[in-house]
């Protein structure tokens, strides 16, 4: 049944043909495939939102220092998309498959790494950010057993980034479609202890593991099984040296922009404890919210990273400047639109997870002063993994240095106590520094020097 399902050997050339239908033959099943996801993250919010204000912060919490954590992974991710891009656009399936290898390999090392140390650390990285008590102590164990499971949430995402970048997106979103039925079902049954002892957001944190951890075995099966574009041979199980320094040469300046920004995140969350528990809850239920408006954008990303890295190996290089430029145009038409809905509906959206009169008004504030960005926002996302897809990992992080640490930092610091308006400082700081990472992203894009760079 496996294979009748996830036979994917036989693929669409994405470096001939019709370019927006090789955009939308590879965006519309990860379109799906994150909007599971992201139902993944809300349904543990709904549930955790049953268990009081404190679960909710504690688990957005937990939702930032967990973004940290796995910044190197996803800079891994990143690296071996545009190698097994690259030579599946050369037609090369045995370099694509020796990477897949390579990734898998220093994964699992990573993955032990990154939970001995989340784990120890767990408990003093909430502390900082402003956690005390019941939160404190809810944090910790959310953190520690997601950490415990680190292996298989790591070869989730590794698995996913090779499907993608093997021109692949239909398996990765039948994974992930059970996956979240899975967690529905889990979830309740852990957090209050329907068949299962209760153990609250414990319980939500177990689901999450349990789900995925299965997802992760069974992408890993497919690839071991050759059901995919991409196979894996234990019998070709090797250290390569040379080609886990290209993985880390590419993925590394990402891992670094992302540990910048979900960096800045721990800071942003730090500044917003400071105004309580209301305001904590109103911005991780906001940020939720922010997630569904961009998974149709990752979706579209992550498909322009493909075909641009497929069409630099296949030398159509003006063929991959037109797939990055139509699907950002695509992205700014759906991120427009669900900011406008935002805008219009944000206080509704936010008492989904909690009806609280005060979470209900930060959490609108957050929603209708963010959500102006989103056309500027939608550009930079598609753009930006476009030259990730190339091999130009070192702008993006630039671009994102510059706009997190010399505009939206200091502006959250200075928005609210000089301006006098408070919380929503820090909203308008996010909005600013989003507006000009978009037009310095589509500058630089556009400059085209990305289509020189050799991996």
């Amino acid at each position: 049944m496996i294979k009748r399902l996830f036979n994917n050997r036989h693929k669409l050339d994405l470096t001939d043909g019709n370019v927006l239908r090789n955009i939308w033959v590879l965006a519309y099943p990860l379109m799906l495939g994150n909007v599971l996801q992201t139902a993944f993250n809300i349904v543990d919010m709904i549930w955790v939102g049953r268990l009081g204000p404190e679960a909710i912060a504690s688990v957005a919490m937990s939702g930032i220092v967990l973004l940290v954590i796995m910044t190197l992974v996803i800079g891994m991710a990143t690296g071996t998309q545009a190698l097994v891009a690259r030579f599946s656009g050369a037609k090369n399936r045995q370099g694509a498959d020796n990477v897949a290898m390579q990734s898998l390999i220093i994964g699992g090392l990573l993955s032990i790494i990154l939970a001995i140390g989340g784990m120890a650390f767990a408990r003093p990285i909430l502390q900082s950010l402003g956690a005390r008590t019941t939160i404190l102590q809810l944090g910790t164990d959310y953190l520690k057993i997601i950490l415990a499971g680190g292996l298989m949430m790591v070869y989730l995402f590794l698995v996913n980034a090779i499907f993608h970048a093997a021109g692949d997106a239909r398996t990765p979103m039948l994974i992930m479609l059970g996956a979240t039925v899975l967690n529905i079902i889990l979830d309740p049954l852990m957090i209050f202890g329907i068949g299962f002892p209760r153990m609250g957001v414990a319980g939500a944190a177990l689901a999450t593991v349990l789900s995925r951890g299965i997802a992760s075995l069974l992408g890993l099966s497919i690839l071991f099984q050759g059901y995919s574009r991409v196979r894996v041979h234990l019998a070709r199980l090797r250290l390569d040296i040379k080609t886990i320094g290209k993985i880390i040469k590419l993925g590394f300046p990402n891992s670094v922009q992302m540990a910048l920004r979900s960096s800045v995140g721990l800071f942003l969350m730090a500044i917003v404890a400071r105004y309580g528990n209301y305001a904590i809850c109103a911005y991780g239920i906001g940020l939720r919210i922010f997630s569904v408006v961009l998974m149709p954008g990752f979706a579209l990303a992550t498909s322009a990273a493909t075909l641009v890295g497929q069409n630099l190996g296949a030398r159509e290089f003006s063929r991959a400047r037109t797939c990055a430029w139509q699907a950002a145009g695509f992205n700014m038409l759906l991120m427009g639109f669900g900011g406008a809905l935002f805008f219009a509906f944000s206080a509704n959206l936010i008492s989904i997870f909690n009806t609280h009169p005060s979470i209900i008004k930060l959490g609108s504030e957050y929603l209708k002063i963010t959500s102006l960005s989103y056309i500027f926002i939608a550009p930079a996302l598609v753009l930006g993994r476009s030259l990730m897809g190339a091999g130009d990992t070192i702008s993006p992080l630039l671009i994102s240095a510059f706009t997190l640490l010399g505009i939206q930092i200091p502006l959250a610091l200075i928005l609210p106590n000089h301006l006098h308006i408070g919380l929503s400082g820090v909203w308008w700081a996010i909005l600013v520094s989003s507006v000009l990472q978009g037009i310095l992203t589509c500058f630089w894009f556009n400059r085209g020097r990305w289509k020189l760079k050799s991996i």
